[in-house]
């Protein structure tokens, strides 16, 4: 049980540590949780297109129906914004997902889901986590039902009552990087009348020897895609498709900062309200939420920080540079597969690259990157503590204005660009983000960030 521990989005390790017997102990100590919380109604289990992760979830119902609930499961792997819609949709007691997202064939994962189809916030995965311990099943008569059923129909049907776009027009690249947003997000995008040429829409457990995530380096085959097909969009969706990637005409992958600010432009056309965004996500949100004299929530990093705001502030958006966002109206889990849709809605009114370039030219130009240090877990805290021992006062020969302190440290430049240095929640590294306005700024200051870091570790 040492070996379980619920990071930034769930437990995630690789499969010589996520074993069946644990995945079993996270079963019963969710079962447990929900009975403690009075909780009756069925439990959702999904999973993603990972080689085991169909019989981890087979294993997760068990438990659960072995303590009394019944369980519903898909009929195949599905991502993970269709299990957090159904809990919602369903009033379930809760949903646990078997993904390791973005991470490579040799992790998975899994995740608990409360009954707002939110992310667990640390207060109920500790309380699941105080409940660790051996599967104690009841007896056969009192177990309850697992059936398999359609959660794919009544999301699309969500999200076309969120997104009511006719993409008649509009020339799609997807890719489904083999895993479960194949034959989800581009049927989605064919229902709402696009043009849709498909990458990886077969299932590879494998993910064909990389890492499910819609990066620059891993987006070559939809890059290709886009300019053989002269698309209008390039879509992408990780490995269990909550988040989501775009490669556009003129900039390729567009980075999910530009994207965000795109979004949130977007939206403010037809609506208003505040956006939420994580530390390590671009200010120019919240310079475009000054000009529509909107206000901006900053949260640390992780998507359950997100949705809390979302919620306290009733945000019309929240997003992470890491490419999960939600809007109001829909449940306040990162959908990639929602989010493709939308994607191509803002297409279909106005190539990405001119409303990007416009806000740019408005607002002034941001590049943001970011890199990662190996850092074993156990010296994460270690190297954070020691950080703020001996924070500098310069970066590149420029004063840090301000430091922000809400994950890791923050250090605000008085030229308005920054550096942010934070440990992952879910790999054994720390992150070096950076923003400026230009590349070469940011590649200055990542290696400032990288020379603070590594001497700690």
């Amino acid at each position: 049980m040492e070996h379980i521990s619920f990071g930034t989005d769930g437990w995630r390790a690789t499969l010589d540590t996520f074993t069946d017997d644990r995945v079993r102990i996270v079963g019963q100590a969710v079962a447990d949780y929900l009975h403690a919380e009075g909780f009756t109604a069925p439990v959702a289990v999904g999973y993603d297109a990972r080689e085991t992760s169909e019989g981890f979830a087979e294993s997760l119902s068990e438990v659960l129906a072995g303590n009394g609930f019944d369980v519903i499961l898909p009929e195949r792997d599905r991502p993970t914004p269709l299990i957090a819609t159904a809990v919602v949709d369903r009033e379930l007691a809760g949903a646990l997902m078997i993904t390791a997202s973005h991470n490579p064939a040799e992790y998975n994962g899994v995740k608990f889901i409360p009954s707002d189809g939110a992310p667990a916030l640390p207060s109920v995965t500790d309380a699941v986590a105080s409940q660790l311990t051996e599967p104690d099943l009841r007896h056969m008569s009192n177990w309850g039902t697992i059936k398999r059923v359609d959660l794919q129909t009544p999301h699309a049907e969500q999200a076309h009552s969120l997104v009511d776009t006719d993409l008649s027009d509009v020339t799609i690249a997807y890719d489904a990087m083999h895993g479960s947003g194949r034959d989800v997000t581009d049927a989605l995008l064919r229902e709402a009348g696009a043009t849709v040429h498909t990458v990886r829409v077969n299932r590879d457990p494998t993910f064909g020897g990389s890492s499910p995530e819609p990066s620059t380096e891993h987006l070559e085959p939809l890059i290709n895609s886009v300019a053989k097909h002269d698309a209008d969009i390039g879509i992408a969706n990780d490995g269990d498709a909550d988040r989501v990637g775009f490669v556009t005409p003129d900039r390729g992958h567009l980075d999910e900062n530009l994207f965000y600010a795109a979004l949130y432009d977007y939206l403010l056309e037809f609506d208003s309200g505040p956006a939420v965004r994580t530390v390590s996500t671009t200010f120019l949100i919240d310079r475009i939420a000054e000009a529509h004299d909107e206000s901006v929530v900053e949260t640390e990093v992780g998507f359950k920080w997100v949705a809390d705001a979302m919620r306290e502030h009733d945000a019309l958006v929240g997003g992470e540079e890491s490419g999960g966002f939600s809007i109001r109206g829909h449940v306040r889990e990162k959908d990639g597969v929602l989010m493709g849709l939308l994607g191509a809605a803002m297409t279909a009114t106005e190539p990405i690259d001119d409303r990007v370039d416009r806000l740019l030219n408005i607002h002034g130009n941001i590049v943001a990157d970011k890199i990662s240090v190996d850092c074993p877990d156990d010296k994460k805290t270690l190297v954070i503590d020691n950080l703020a021992d001996d924070l500098p006062e310069t970066i590149e020969g420029r004063d840090i204005a301000d430091v922000v302190s809400v994950d890791g440290f923050k250090l605000l430049l008085e030229d308005g660009s920054w550096i942010l240095i934070r440990p992952s929640g879910t790999e054994p590294k720390m992150r070096v983000y950076a923003e400026a306005s230009s590349q070469e700024h940011v590649a200055m200051l990542l290696q400032a960030g990288r020379g603070l870091v590594e001497p700690l570790i």
